[in-house]
């Protein structure tokens, strides 16, 4: 080989192991349906938009979904009666048999570690009773024990998750008070880092071919989001995807949502982003409770909902690096059952008729190109 011709062969082998652009060859299209047992035990009907009774597993189907999201507690029993009022109810158990049931059904699973005994979201991150007194050590070794004890029992079930998240919104850390962090401050990251690394390792022991999940709540928050994602690259942890909750009310516009997709594209470009969690109303006043902002929301309607649905799909489908759109509660339905107690109404069927939504058939436009979106 001549002198000159070295250059040129090591620039081409550079140019090989560059890293390309990020591409999504399979769009994920689900909800969080971790009350529907519970619902259908309590004799929920479920009803596709012409009223006809349908097995919503089959609606689903129909409308392209692919992988449906569970939410897993570590004693709900200790949980306050309001959140078991609520739903908090998901226990391993449960858990295991449906998951199986969705795996049976024709389903991946996401399955959502909460690493709490109730909610855990932005304002509460309550640790585990059995864990309450464990230094940042001890908890890092329960989590792991834990983790691994739990997606042994979904392997023997046959229910492996095809994607699991180590923690549910998880900006502000997760079993407080040793795992708390300010997510764009410098304190106890090296703590916090630790029980994510304990939970992740677990995930890879146990399922080595999932995909894991870093889920948190700041999609309207670039910086917020930037700082906390920067800390757990500089922490180096192992990780797959970046999960994301968007809530208008909470979040800020779409147009918002789509400059955090592009910021995230631009500063992790190895990292697909999934919206792990979305819902908007079909019944609402249009009056603000707690922090809610309703100001530049589409209105409370059904109508409404499915307007914030197909935009939420068209913004989705113009950033390359999203991999996957999961509306939260989607099953929330109370037709046949004896009282509407405490309804959310931002769910994808009515509930006084159990009829499917509008918003439901827009979502289906996110993974048409997948090719095998079933029209009913």
């Amino acid at each position: 080989m001549t002198p000159m011709r070295k250059p040129l062969i090591w620039l081409i082998v550079a140019l090989l192991f560059v890293p390309s652009a990020l591409a999504i060859d399979c769009r994920w299209l689900g909800g969080d349906i971790s009350m529907l047992p519970a619902l259908q035990r309590q004799g929920a009907v479920y009803r596709d938009s012409a009223g006809n009774a349908i097995n919503p597993y089959d609606l689903f189907r129909q409308q392209g979904w692919n992988m449906m999201r569970v939410r897993l507690f570590v004693d709900p029993a200790n949980a306050s009666p309001t959140h078991r009022d609520e739903g908090v109810c998901q226990d391993l158990d449960y858990v295991a048999s449906l998951c199986r049931t969705i795996k049976q059904s024709g389903f991946e699973v996401m399955l959502d570690f909460h690493y709490s005994d109730t909610w855990a979201d932005p304002g509460k991150q309550y640790t585990p009773l059995r864990w309450q007194r464990l230094d940042g050590t001890a908890l890092a070794d329960s989590i792991y024990h834990y983790t691994r004890r739990c997606l042994a029992v979904l392997r023997q079930a046959g229910a492996t998750p095809a994607m699991i998240q180590v923690g549910n919104e998880i900006t502000n850390g997760l079993c407080w008070p040793v795992g708390h962090v300010d997510p764009t401050g410098s304190g106890n990251w090296e703590v916090l880092a630790g029980l994510l690394a304990a939970g992740c390792r677990a995930c890879r022991d146990v399922c080595p071919d999932a995909q894991i999940i870093i889920h948190t709540e700041k999609a309207g928050q670039w910086p917020v989001t930037r700082s906390y994602y920067r800390h757990l690259d500089d922490a180096g942890l192992d990780y797959d995807i970046i999960g994301l909750s968007y809530y208008p009310m909470w979040h800020g516009t779409i147009k918002n949502l789509g400059a955090t997709l592009d910021s995230l594209a631009a500063t992790f470009p190895r990292k697909p982003v999934m919206m792990v969690e979305a819902a908007y109303y079909y019944e609402h006043d249009g009056m603000s409770r707690g922090d809610e902002d309703f100001s530049q929301c589409p209105p409370g309607t059904i109508q409404g909902q499915r307007q914030f649905a197909a935009a939420l799909v068209a913004e989705l489908l113009r950033h390359s690096n999203v991999a996957g759109l999961f509306w939260w509660f989607p099953e929330e339905n109370a037709h046949g059952l004896p009282c509407r107690r405490g309804a959310l109404n931002r769910g994808l069927f009515d509930n006084r008729t159990g009829r499917a939504l509008p918003a439901l058939y827009e979502l289906s436009a996110f993974v048409e190109a997948n090719g095998y979106l079933i029209k009913d």
